[in-house]
């Protein structure tokens, strides 16, 4: 379980990391990052839509990030707030692939070097468009 420090709560945090943070997909995730939010310790958010399945499912699935994301915040820098979102893929992943998908996504955004697409879909003046 994530410490009560490291989980993010302000959904104007959680929008803001959303709309102007880098981001890296995989197969089963889409991470967003935001390296300036400007909180005290790096914070993680959660996206476990209906389209991943069931409740059940859902929940599953967010242990399974939960879990994921404890064990690797410490790899995030100081202020950066982090949102992992699921995509309907994950629920039949299993925890390695999604640790594994976790660490590809994590890795090229804090290597910064992977071209992201801007929330908008378009080119952004600010951020490389991934292929």
């Amino acid at each position: 379980m994530l410490t009560r420090a490291n989980r993010l709560t302000s959904s104007r945090l959680f929008s803001r990391t959303v709309r102007q943070g880098r981001r890296a997909g995989t197969r089963t995730l889409v991470l967003h990052l935001d390296v300036d939010a400007g909180v005290p310790r790096a914070q993680v958010g959660f996206v476990v839509s209906k389209a991943v399945g069931p409740a059940v499912t859902r929940n599953q699935v967010k242990r399974r990030l939960r879990h994921l994301s404890r064990e690797r915040v410490t790899s995030l820098p100081g202020s950066a707030v982090l949102v992992v979102r699921a995509l309907p893929s994950s629920a039949d992943a299993s925890h390695a692939t999604l640790g594994n998908d976790f660490d590809h996504a994590l890795s090229r955004l804090l290597r910064g070097s992977d071209p992201v697409m801007s929330s908008s879909g378009g080119r952004d003046s600010t951020q490389d468009v991934s292929s």
